[in-house]
C-alpha cells in the first residue's frame, strides 16, 4: 500500500490512501503544520478513485464548456470509467491538459473586459482533486490577512477584518494597491520556486506544469503564454494565493511589520489588497519599496490606481469642521468615515459607483431582452437578481444604496414593459398595481456587524 514519507525524513507515516477523504486531508494538514519548513515529496498516492469522485461532486455541473464541447452530463454517462481513465492518466503522466477556451467578462468599470480561461469539465475535476491536496498543505502556511478563495473565508470576512482593524487604530493611512494584469503576468519560474518549498511530488508538479503550459484557444488560434495563469481555472486561485503569499504576505509579516514604528496590518482578497498603517512615515516607506518588491517577481503596480490615502478619523470639535479624510475602495465597496446615529465616528461601506452602475446596466439589458415574457417569469428572475445583490451588498450602513438599487430595477422594469408595443405604455399608478400582484423583494441587510468603536470625540 502506498505510504507517505515524512518530508525530508526516512520515517514512514500512515498510508495516505486509507480512510475517508476528510481523514486524509486532516492527516496532510497535520503533517504540514508540524513540518512548516519541509517539502512533501510523496503526495499523489492520496488521489485515488474515491478522491476523484469527491472532486467530481465538488465541481460545478452548470459551468461553461471547454474546447472539447463536453459537459458534466457527458462525463457522468460512464462516471466510474471516466474517473478511472482520469486517474490512470494523472498517475502515469499520460494525461494531456487541453488548452483553455478564452472568454471575456466585464470589469467593474463596465467599460473594459477581463479575459478568463474555461477548462474542459474533465480538466476541472482533476484540477479540483489536486487543489484539494495542495490546499491542505498551504492552509497551514497562509497568513490570517489572506481571505480570497480559502475554505471558510470570504469577501465579507475580509471587509469586516479591515473595518475593525481601522476602527481600532482610529483610522490611519491606507495604501490602496492595484496589480496590473496579475493573472496574466504571474511568472512561472518564480511560482515553481515557491512550490519547491512545500510540494516536490513529481506527479503533482507535472500536472501543475501541464496546466501552466496548456495554452489558450481564442478565435480558432492556439497560443502558449510563457507567464500567467488563466482566471477561471479551478486551480488558478490557489496558485495565485501561493504566489502572493510568498511575494507579499510573508514579506510583509516577517520583514516589513517588525520594522514599522507603529501598528500596521494587511488585508488581501486574491490580488486585491490594502495595507493600513497608524503612521504616515511607515506608509510612505512601504509605498517606496513596494514597486521594487513586486518588480523582482515580474509584477507591476498600476501607477494611477495605487495610492496612499489619509484615512484618519475626522478631527471635528465643537461643531467646527476639520480636514476631511479621504476614502478608498475595496471589494466593491467605498470605505469612508461617517457619524453614526449616536454621534460616533464610524467607518461606513457603501456600494462603489462603478459596481452599482454595472449592476443596473445588466438589469436594464435583461429587461429589454425579456420584456415579452410572462410577468410571473420576469418577476421571478428579477427577484433572484435583487436577492443576489442584497446577498453581497446588504451590509450594515448600506441600506440606502440597496433601496436605490431596487428603485432603479423598478424603473427599468416599467420602462421595458411599456415598450412591449406602441399601446403598452404603463403609467406609474398602473405599474404600482403590477407590483402589488408581482412584488419584488424589499431591501434587506444580510450581513449585520457590531462595530469596534473608538472613543467618542
Amino acid at each position: 500500500m502506498a505510504r507517505l514519507m515524512e518530508p525530508n525524513e526516512g520515517k514512514v507515516s500512515e498510508p495516505l490512501n486509507s480512510g475517508s477523504i476528510s481523514t486524509r486531508l486532516a492527516r496532510i494538514a497535520e503533517l504540514a503544520r508540524t513540518h512548516p519548513d519541509r517539502a512533501f515529496r510523496s503526495l499523489h498516492h492520496a488521489i485515488d478513485i474515491e478522491w476523484l469522485r469527491e472532486a467530481y461532486w465538488q465541481t460545478r455541473k452548470d459551468g461553461a464548456r471547454g474546447v472539447d464541447g463536453h459537459g458534466a452530463a457527458d462525463f457522468a454517462e460512464d462516471l466510474e470509467g471516466s474517473l478511472q481513465r482520469l486517474l490512470d492518466g494523472f498517475r502515469t503522466g499520460s494525461y494531456r491538459a487541453p488548452p483553455v477556451r478564452r472568454a471575456y467578462i466585464a470589469k467593474a468599470d463596465g467599460r473594459s473586459t477581463r479575459p478568463i480561461g474555461i477548462p474542459t469539465f474533465e480538466d476541472k475535476v482533476l484540477q479540483r482533486a489536486v487543489t484539494m491536496l495542495v490546499e491542505a498543505i498551504y492552509e497551514q502556511d497562509f497568513h490570517p490577512g489572506s481571505y480570497g478563495f480559502r475554505p471558510g473565508r470570504g469577501a465579507h470576512d475580509a471587509l469586516e477584518s479591515l473595518r475593525n482593524g481601522l476602527m481600532s487604530l482610529g483610522g490611519g493611512w491606507v495604501l490602496e494597491v492595484d496589480i496590473k494584469s496579475f493573472f496574466d503576468t504571474l511568472d512561472h519560474g518564480a511560482l515553481r520556486q515557491f512550490l519547491d518549498r512545500r510540494v516536490t511530488d513529481g506527479v503533482v508538479r507535472r500536472a501543475i506544469d501541464k496546466w501552466l503550459k496548456a495554452g489558450v484557444l481564442e478565435g480558432g488560434e492556439l497560443s502558449h503564454p510563457d507567464q500567467g495563469t488563466p482566471q477561471g481555472g479551478v486551480i488558478s486561485p490557489l496558485l495565485a494565493n501561493i504566489y502572493l503569499h510568498e511575494v507579499l504576505d510573508r514579506w510583509f509579516e516577517t520583514i516589513v511589520k517588525p520594522r514599522t514604528r507603529g501598528p500596521s496590518f494587511l488585508v488581501r482578497y486574491a490580488d486585491d489588497f490594502v495595507i493600513a498603517f497608524a503612521r504616515e512615515d511607515d506608509a510612505r516607506k512601504v509605498l517606496d519599496v513596494l514597486p521594487k518588491r513586486f518588480g523582482k517577481y515580474g509584477l507591476t503596480l498600476h501607477p494611477d490606481k495605487t495610492r496612499l490615502v489619509r484615512f484618519t478619523r475626522p478631527p471635528y470639535r465643537d461643531g467646527s469642521p476639520g480636514e476631511n479624510p479621504g476614502s478608498f475602495e475595496l471589494l466593491g465597496f467605498n470605505h469612508h468615515w461617517e457619524r453614526s446615529l449616536k454621534g460616533y465616528w464610524v467607518i461606513k461601506r457603501t456600494t462603489m459607483c462603478s459596481r452599482f452602475t454595472r449592476a443596473i446596466r445588466a438589469v436594464r439589458q435583461w429587461c429589454r431582452l425579456n420584456r415579452h415574457r410572462a410577468l410571473p417569469e420576469q418577476r421571478e428572475t428579477l427577484g433572484k437578481k435583487l436577492l443576489g445583490h442584497y446577498g453581497y451588498f446588504g451590509i450594515t450602513g448600506n441600506f440606502e444604496a440597496l433601496a436605490r438599487f431596487m428603485r432603479e430595477v423598478e424603473k427599468a422594469w416599467r420602462k421595458w414593459l411599456s415598450r412591449r408595443s406602441h399601446r403598452s405604455y404603463i403609467p406609474w399608478p398602473e405599474f404600482a398595481r403590477v407590483l402589488g400582484r408581482h412584488p419584488l423583494p424589499r431591501p434587506r441587510i444580510v450581513h449585520s456587524y457590531l462595530a469596534t468603536r473608538p472613543a467618542k470625540p
